[in-house]
């Protein structure tokens, strides 16, 4: 019992942040080696070895994987800082260099790039989950952008992750939402369960400042697709030929942009 724990645990780190389950083995070994049996000791040990992994050892060691962390600054920050805890904040130079570009064009409008799950930083085809395809360093998620009542842009977001508070189709709108549903992709709106709570209730979809950050995001050529609900995209009028459907397999992105180079 005690293997198929530290088994399961493993497993669930990895998952969660491609190097947890290695430090988790890790710190294992060395809490044994000192004769450290206090579950608080064995904890803070842990998390001192991810942290020192996480922030020291593995940035320099991503770029031989030819990865980098996104480059925050005033403008370009992530929604949610568990993203860089759990190392998913990860992507190959071009991505930055699109969103300097893109903070560039919108320096006016006072409005942030706000990124959700990008990619881990080794190996090319280690699984981003629950993500389908965010495992090279090419995609990236971004947040959708509101507003207040007044039309006021704010740079707050919707759900504590990011993700599952939804901008669905309204009525005489394309719903590819249901279409999918009826066709028994029952994972198309299985975000809702990952808000981890929903918060600024109050904000609206900002139809403008949306569009304002995806036209950003076109002006540079190596970004290849650009995936969001089809109703969203005939809302904002939107019609370049990058912005294209994900498909029923993958989940609904009326509530977060998804780029990819």
């Amino acid at each position: 019992m005690r293997l198929l724990l530290k088994s399961i645990i493993f497993l669930v780190l990895s998952i969660l942040t491609q190097i947890g389950g290695l430090v988790y083995i890790s710190n294992d070994y060395l809490i044994k080696r000192a004769k450290i049996n206090r579950t608080p000791l064995v904890f803070l040990s842990f998390i001192f070895l991810y942290g020192l992994t996480t922030f020291l050892i593995v940035p320099p060691l991503a770029s031989l994987f030819g990865r980098e962390k996104i480059k925050n600054s005033d403008r370009i920050q992530p929604t949610n800082y568990a993203t860089i805890i759990l190392n998913r904040n990860y992507v190959v130079p071009e991505i930055n260099r699109i969103l300097k570009n893109s903070e560039g064009y919108l320096k006016t409008s006072g409005l942030k790039i706000k990124y959700l799950d990008a990619g881990f930083p080794f190996l090319k085809y280690f699984p981003l989950l629950p993500h389908l395809s965010h495992h090279d360093g090419r995609k990236l998620d971004l947040s959708l952008v509101y507003s207040d009542a007044h039309g006021n842009l704010s740079n707050d977001k919707k759900s504590r992750s990011g993700y599952g508070a939804f901008e669905g189709p309204s009525s005489g709108e394309n719903d590819q939402i249901s279409t999918c549903l009826k066709q028994g992709f029952s994972q198309y709106d299985y975000p809702k369960y990952l808000t981890f709570g929903t918060v600024n209730t109050h904000l609206l979809f900002s139809e403008d400042y949306t569009k304002d950050l995806i036209t950003s995001l076109l002006k540079n050529k190596e970004i290849t697709k650009i995936f969001i609900e089809p109703h969203l995209k005939n809302r904002m009028m939107l019609t370049d030929s990058r912005i294209k459907y994900h498909g029923c397999r993958a989940v609904r992105h009326d509530d977060h942009i998804h780029i990819q180079i």
